[in-house]
């Protein structure tokens, strides 16, 4: 089985806790049954999202969370082939954005558009896998 490492950014669209909350709850009952892991950076003005998993079931998911109208502008910035997961444990999860991960401005000033913006989310995602 093929497994890949997806990376995209969106806006949020609505954000509040709540809302957090129900995406939250959603991703780790998918992600369970689709044998998918990853993590979730959040802020009121970013979601950046790592997905990890067989390449069917995770390429459906993003899909969906495309379609899904609580995130705006959802683009891929990475996509790459892995054999060892980086979220092993985790249906998702949720981390606040932190200091490391872009500011506001730099979101606001298109940091996700940027040809180097998959290599520094994958960096964003390791040092917070590093952490647990």
């Amino acid at each position: 089985m093929t497994l890949i490492q997806i990376i995209y950014a969106s806006q949020p669209f609505g954000f509040d806790d709540a809302m957090l909350a129900g995406i939250l709850l959603d991703a780790r009952r998918c992600n369970t049954h689709d044998g998918i892991t990853g993590a979730l950076i959040v802020r009121g003005d970013l979601y950046l999202q790592l997905l990890e998993g067989p390449e069917a079931k995770v390429e459906a998911t993003f899909d969906r969370i495309r379609r899904d109208d609580r995130h705006a502008n959802a683009e891929m910035l990475l996509s790459r082939s892995i054999t060892h997961r980086m979220f092993p444990d985790w249906a998702m999860l949720d981390d606040p954005a932190q200091s490391w991960v872009w500011s506001r401005e730099a979101v606001a000033q298109g940091a996700t558009e940027a040809k180097e913006a998959g290599a520094q989310a994958l960096g964003f995602f390791q040092r917070l896998a590093d952490q647990r």
